[in-house]
């Protein structure tokens, strides 16, 4: 993995406050923000600062060499309103390309851009929430995005951000960018994604407090990314930790850019369903993972599902390889420790039928140091008949209580027990009690 380089700024501050900015959280403060960012990459970058106080805003677009830096106290909140988000941009939706209402920060194609300050970001959901569920029309809308990557139309035809369609948007997207920083910062409540990195090459997120609890409310999500280092991050979150993607069946597969090189350590989770998820949304690919010294601190009403998950299904090809997770303490969690599946296709099984039959190969998967209080099946892989899970190696684990069995292999080739200690099992009858 090569040495990753973190973005620097000329010692240039461009207070938004010097550009009309108002205080107080009423007045939008989007056109301030914008012309500062202007301001700052047309003098060679440097720092636009949102100052301690509260402040109400639309989309924010970043640009080469600037820091969007938030002082401490401030607490910058982003407009409930979907026309503030318009016109829309080059986005992507659950692993396929299109144009939608933009991120509520976003970066297309820029060089050294960062996001920083112990402040916070917030999103008012009052709108967001009333498009979590997947009514007809979002599902509609979901089918016809699906068919148009399917038959290669042009992703600028494929606008998504009209009638009932409901996409949510990101909120932060950084799109093909390069040397990414994103430090310090408070965020609270997410329309959709928390964080996600698409097609991005040398980015490091440290020291960021993410409460999001919602649908689909990931807290970091690396697609087609390389050379990533995530540290010292807290997740409180209504859905994965992490969750390392690689684009979705045809539009993965045109892209063909893997995520590789990640280096995921000293995080904390307070709840969620994954500490690392790795699908399933993974057909450019997904190699070089270590995720280490990281501990779950949930409550026991808020069991999470899995330390590793990895999910894919038959239509999306790729590969998942070289996996390491080691030095994990964790409360109870509500499946196991480790978990493969090859059939996991939520909303999209009787959606739209399997136009291409494209398997995952899964290999050389490394689970090491673990202790745990109680789960059900520690290590469960269900592997494809025809492609059988290979090279999974389980070291050094020990869990005080198992309730169920302690393993379960499917299709699964030369997979590794060394020193793994079941202190209590309790075996579940046949009626699952």
């Amino acid at each position: 993995m090569p040495t990753i380089k973190i973005p620097l700024f000329p010692k240039r501050e461009f207070m938004v406050t010097d550009f009309g900015a108002v205080e107080g959280g009423r007045t939008n403060i989007a056109e301030s923000i914008r012309k500062a960012i202007g301001a700052c990459h047309d003098a060679g970058g440097g720092s636009v600062v949102i100052p301690r106080g509260k402040w109400l805003t639309g989309k924010i677009h970043l640009q080469s060499n600037v820091n969007l830096h938030l002082a401490e106290g401030a607490v910058l909140s982003f407009s409930p309103n979907p026309e503030d988000y318009l016109p829309a941009v080059q986005s992507s939706w659950e692993g396929t390309e299109c144009f939608n209402y933009s991120p509520l920060i976003y970066a297309f194609g820029c060089t050294n851009v960062a996001l920083t300050g112990s402040g916070t970001l917030e999103a008012k959901l009052d709108v967001w929430k009333q498009w979590f569920t997947r009514p007809p029309a979002h599902l509609a809308a979901l089918k016809q995005l699906y068919h148009m990557a399917f038959t290669n139309v042009p992703v600028a035809q494929r606008q998504m951000a009209v009638g009932e369609n409901h996409l949510r948007p990101q909120f932060i997207q950084f799109n093909r960018c390069r040397n990414v920083l994103i430090e310090d910062v408070k965020i609270r409540n997410s329309p959709f994604w928390t964080i996600h990195l698409l097609l991005c090459d040398n980015a490091v997120v440290r020291r960021v407090d993410i409460s999001a609890r919602n649908r689909n409310n990931d807290g970091i999500d690396p697609e087609m990314t390389r050379n990533l280092l995530v540290e010292d991050c807290r997740f409180d979150q209504g859905d994965d930790a992490i969750a390392i993607k690689a684009g979705m069946d045809f539009d993965g597969r045109r892209l063909a850019t893997p995520t590789e090189n990640v280096v995921i350590r000293n995080c904390t989770m307070v709840r969620g369903h994954q500490l690392v998820a790795i699908g399933s949304e993974l057909s450019g690919g997904i190699r070089n993972v270590y995720v280490h010294d990281c501990k779950f601190i949930n409550a026991d009403a808020d069991k999470p599902q899995n330390i590793l998950f990895i999910k894919t299904n038959v239509r999306r090809g790729g590969f998942v390889e070289n996996i390491f997770v080691e030095n994990i303490t964790a409360k109870s969690t509500k499946f196991g420790v480790l978990g493969i599946d090859t059939d996991v296709l939520y909303q999209w099984r009787d959606l739209v039928p399997t136009y291409e039959e494209k398997l995952t190969p899964i290999r050389n998967i490394h689970v090491k140091n673990v202790t745990m209080d109680e789960t059900a099946t520690p290590f469960k892989i269900t592997g494809y008949p025809r492609l059988p899970v290979k090279d999974v190696f389980l070291e050094n684990i020990t869990i005080n209580k198992v309730v169920g069995q302690t393993n379960s292999y499917v299709n699964a080739e030369n997979v590794r027990e060394t020193n793994v200690r079941i202190l209590e099992l309790v075996k579940e009858d046949k009626a699952g009690k």
